[in-house]
């Protein structure tokens, strides 16, 4: 995963100076994060980006856990002293777009939105697809023809994800039932775990987590139950 991101963090550096964007030495990158760096997810994978690019001899900043309705200040601040921004959530649209404008030197990528300017772009994988594969699997292995989700925020990526998912159940048993229980929070392991616990409780025996924590996890292993991760590798939880 470390080598994934950051080749594809890389590539992303080498197109914007062909585009025309250039500095002077190594350029300094900033990274905008909506939950802590050690969530075990979401932020962790974008974090281990980062470090790969320190590791190349980039200069490097973050600042985590900025919440998506009070991140304009944050963004604004990280402008002021890198040449490119990254922020790492999708209620970071706007604020990005409104900064992008004031700033039209630096470059600002922002993760799994579709709001375009001259020096803001978008990026994200086609992660329904894993998603879809993923849930093939788990469709052959429930015994109880229910898969539980645990949502996150009721966004287009969460509900493109979900649907991939009851996709790819269905799949390999057409009759399968998929539930969904939503947190309305990107990271809030105690949220996240009730969740998977009330999912099992009502009779699910594989479940899936869109939240950024491994506690969805950890609440299945406890229950005796399969689970499907989020982000990053969560078989070591």
């Amino acid at each position: 995963m470390k080598e994934l991101i950051s080749k594809i963090i890389g590539v992303t550096l080498t197109l914007l100076l062909v585009s025309g964007y250039a500095w002077a030495g190594k350029s300094s990158v900033g990274f905008i994060y909506v939950g802590p760096v050690g969530d075990g997810g979401w932020t962790h994978a974008h974090d281990l980006g980062r470090k790969a690019l320190e590791e190349a001899g980039h200069k490097t900043y973050f600042v985590e856990s900025v919440p998506e309705g009070a991140s304009e200040g944050q963004i604004l601040k990280m402008a002021r002293k890198s040449d490119i921004v990254f922020t790492t959530s999708f209620g970071f649209m706007d604020p990005t777009l409104k900064v992008a404008k004031k700033f039209p030197d630096k470059v600002f990528l922002h993760c799994s939105g579709f709001k375009q300017s001259k020096n803001m772009g978008n990026y994200f994988g086609r992660m329904y697809q894993a998603k879809y594969l993923a849930a093939m699997i788990a469709g052959g292995m429930s015994k109880k023809g229910r898969i539980g989700i645990v949502g996150s925020q009721p966004i287009p990526e969460i509900i493109r994800h979900i649907n991939s998912i009851t996709l790819g159940a269905q799949e390999v048993n057409p009759n399968i039932k998929v539930e969904v229980i939503w947190i309305n929070s990107w990271f809030d392991p105690a949220k996240e775990s009730d969740a998977a616990q009330a999912l099992i409780d009502n009779g699910a025996d594989v479940i899936v987590t869109m939240a950024d924590s491994p506690a969805t996890v950890q609440t299945s292993k406890k229950n005796g139950v399969y689970a499907i991760g989020n982000d990053t590798d969560m078989a070591i939880y």
